[in-house]
């Protein structure tokens, strides 16, 4: 009589995906008796472990068996996922899965939320060993020479080289080169810049009276006159970029610095989310100059000229001059984006025809 033959043990090898060996139709771990069912290979990986398994089987709970017992983890309460989007696996449909899925192998317990998980993890080593990465990056920067590679690198590099949290000069001083002398911290540059693009705003406004009506250009003098003494008690709305500006709602970035695009004229927010700190460091600061503070309601097509016939037609009623200086000159009618979020096309908006002309006020006779 002949003595059966076991079915051969399979070597799992780590590394290359189906690194499996295994005799050509054995019985599967798991099948019911007497039905054989083909093994399938598969790529199997711990939650938060960097190397994939090859192991192969004809069902589920085979391939769980196998992968718990070479991951050490109890059979009880575990499972299997696709590394992608974090499906549970069922037995049916595991067996309509294709070869050489990547899976992941869940204790109990554990979750896993697909592919994010990961970039979940690299993100948080960023944070915690950035100093570490920027060093690791800058060797493989040195020998680099594919274009592709060394624009991610040098990216990389650039976005962990911070020093978010410096304010004075002594601190940070690379990241003055270039300015004048007088800037002492970044909070007064930042301020400044933002004084710089409102005075231009209003210097725009100021040239205008050269197309004013000459009957109508001594109002048009006296309430561009109100809107810069408004200006300058206010210094230039400068709070929008200065990020020690105590009234949260005044300024247009976080504690730390950080902007976000508040997307084009007729959207209501970025479809890219685009984001900058310019208090991180030089090139930053640098780049954050082609951000734009665009008017929605648009200044020259429309606010300005706007402004010019109602001084223009006002016919004894008094110009809501602080309707336009709102337009002109505040977050009521500006939105800070990203430069490729900025649409120089024609808005096609008008000012409000409502609020051009302040109501009269009426006196009653009391009798």
């Amino acid at each position: 009589m002949a003595t059966p033959r076991s079915t051969p043990r399979m070597r799992v090898r780590p590394g290359r995906a189906g690194a499996v060996s295994s005799a050509r139709g054995a019985w599967v771990e798991g099948a019911a008796p007497g039905m054989a069912e083909p093994l399938r290979a598969f790529r199997v990986r711990g939650r938060g472990a960097p190397h994939k398994f090859g192991l192969a089987a004809g069902s589920l709970r085979g391939l769980l068996r196998k992968g718990c017992r070479l991951l050490q983890l109890p059979l009880p309460g575990s499972r299997l996922c696709l590394y992608e989007d974090g499906t549970e696996l069922t037995e049916s449909y595991f067996r309509a899965l294709p070869p050489q899925t990547e899976l992941v192998l869940l204790g109990p317990g554990e979750t896993w939320h697909g592919c994010a998980s990961d970039i979940e993890r690299f993100l948080a080593a960023f944070c915690t060993q950035r100093e570490a990465v920027v060093e690791a990056a800058q060797k493989l920067l040195t020998d680099e020479r594919a274009p592709r590679r060394q624009r991610l690198l040098a990216d990389l590099i650039h976005n962990l080289s911070e020093n978010i949290l410096a304010e004075d000069k002594e601190e940070d001083e690379k990241w003055f080169e270039g300015l004048e002398s007088r800037f002492k911290n970044k909070s007064s540059y930042m301020r400044y810049s933002c004084e710089s693009r409102i005075r231009s705003y209003m210097k725009e406004v100021s040239s205008f009276i050269s197309n004013v009506h000459p009957k109508a250009r001594d109002e048009y003098k006296r309430i561009t006159d109100l809107m810069a003494g408004k200006l300058k008690s206010v210094k230039y709305n400068g709070c929008y970029f200065d990020r020690r500006e105590e009234e949260e709602a005044a300024r247009l970035c976080t504690a730390e610095g950080w902007f976000s695009c508040q997307g084009p004229f007729d959207r209501d927010d970025c479809p890219c989310k685009h984001s900058i700190n310019p208090y991180s460091n030089r090139e930053s600061r640098i780049l954050f100059s082609t951000w734009n503070l665009d008017h929605i309601i648009e200044k020259k097509r429309a606010v300005v000229p706007e402004l010019a016939e109602a001084v223009k037609t006002q016919d004894g009623r008094e110009v809501n001059w602080e309707y336009f200086y709102q337009l002109l000159f505040t977050v009521d009618n500006l939105k800070l984006v990203h430069i490729a979020c900025h649409k120089k096309t024609n808005h096609n908006l008008s000012c409000d025809k409502t609020k051009i002309y302040r109501r009269r006020k009426h006196n009653h006779r009391i009798s």
